[in-house]
């Protein structure tokens, strides 16, 4: 099947999918004055603004009043031209294209942020379904930290402007957590993808600013690894992010430097949990786009990933004892290219798959009461050892 139609199959099933969710009724409501528990409600913000301009909005969930998980939602990256010309849409990912950020929150972009995984509810299976929740979407390509307009040209050659616009949409989304949650005892602040990067970026700002007062706070970030030289670059010159994003990144992994500034200023205040994949085929290919030119997947690149992953999470230990892990090797056929899934938190598989023996649900809310531990070191270990 060549890849024009393969595009033209992804679009397709995009749309299907988007229009079964408004005909079926799925879209979440509009938060009323009296919201109830346990159920999504869509928070429109007038001052927020999606990537292509479009409008932004993000989730709430009411349950326990006392346990809130802000979530920082992933959705790709962009710091060029190129990157800023290609956005995801259903074609693209269907045909293997390079398709790098979010740029709108069309209606299909609610199954990627709401009601999966650790956002489901009405199921025993989830043991974080009576969480109160605020789920800060994302579709700016800057890590959520971005203030600026960049002008770029189209795949059609035609002006455009990409708005990272990712802090000043975080800032706001804040205001409605604080308006609704004033003062939880526990607080999680969670991401997948390029929400994981976005925790260690945000975290202090969240807890200083919003919530001084939470006595238990554990920190999560899912799949964040991606080296690249020119991070300081990017978010200095062209996501325009304040000083204090930008000083503290001094490599090419910037998970990492975000880490240790955080440690240094807050040391032992949070708990630090960290996931990822071996084999990640997503991150792979992000990391052979910057390497090689080429947006794919292969064995060599995610045997590369695997020793650059095991090497970061040496470095994590080294800064804290305390960090904690859970390291897998899932794969889904047809889907992971060979390789291994990229994030799962948010994924229908983070209360149903198990690594030794154990699911990522019951790691991360054994670590929230107090419980930490690592699962699946073993893999990284084999990984140095060759």
């Amino acid at each position: 099947m060549n890849k024009e139609l393969k595009s033209k199959i992804g679009d397709f099933v995009e749309k299907t999918i988007e229009k079964a969710i408004i005909d079926f009724g799925r879209e979440a409501d509009d938060i009323p004055e009296s919201p109830e528990l346990m159920k999504w409600y869509r928070v429109p913000l007038e001052r927020g603004m999606s990537g292509d301009g479009s409008e932004y909005h993000i989730y709430l969930k009411f349950g326990n009043p006392d346990k809130l998980c802000i979530f920082l939602s992933g959705g790709g990256v962009a710091w060029n031209e190129y990157m800023a010309a290609r956005p995801v849409t259903g074609g693209k990912v269907a045909a293997g294209l390079p398709n790098y950020y979010w740029n709108n929150l069309r209606t299909f972009t609610q199954i990627m942020n709401i009601n999966v995984g650790i956002t489901e509810i009405n199921t025993e299976k989830n043991p974080f379904s009576d969480w109160s929740f605020v789920v800060i979407t994302y579709a700016t390509g800057d890590f959520h930290i971005g203030d600026n307009d960049y002008p770029f040209k189209n795949e059609d050659g035609e002006e455009e402007i990409l708005h990272f616009h990712g802090y000043k949409n975080f800032l706001e989304s804040m205001k409605v957590s604080k308006k609704y949650f004033k003062n939880p005892g526990k607080l999680l602040i969670a991401g997948n993808s390029a929400g994981a990067f976005a925790v260690p970026a945000l975290a202090g700002e969240i807890v200083d600013d919003y919530y001084p007062e939470a006595e238990e706070i554990t920190l999560f970030s899912d799949s964040g690894q991606l080296l690249f030289d020119g991070w300081r670059e990017t978010a200095e010159n062209i996501w325009k992010a304040k000083e204090s994003f930008c000083e503290p990144i001094e490599s090419d992994n910037i998970t990492l430097d975000w880490y240790r500034n955080l440690y240094k200023k807050y040391g032992k205040r949070f708990r630090y949990l960290y996931s990822s994949s071996i084999h990640d085929f997503v991150l792979c290919s992000y990391y052979n786009d910057i390497k090689n030119k080429r947006y794919e997947t292969d064995e060599k690149i995610q045997r590369e990933f695997h020793i650059k992953l095991s090497k970061m999470i040496s470095e994590l230990k080294e800064i804290n004892p305390d960090f904690n892990f859970f390291i897998n090797d899932w794969r889904i056929p047809l889907v992971t290219m060979g390789g291994t899934v990229h994030t799962s938190v948010r994924e229908r598989y983070f209360n149903v798959f198990t690594q030794n023996g154990t699911k990522m649900s019951d790691w991360l809310y054994d670590a929230v009461n107090g419980k930490t531990y690592d699962v699946g070191m073993e893999l990284l270990r084999h990984s140095v050892k060759n």
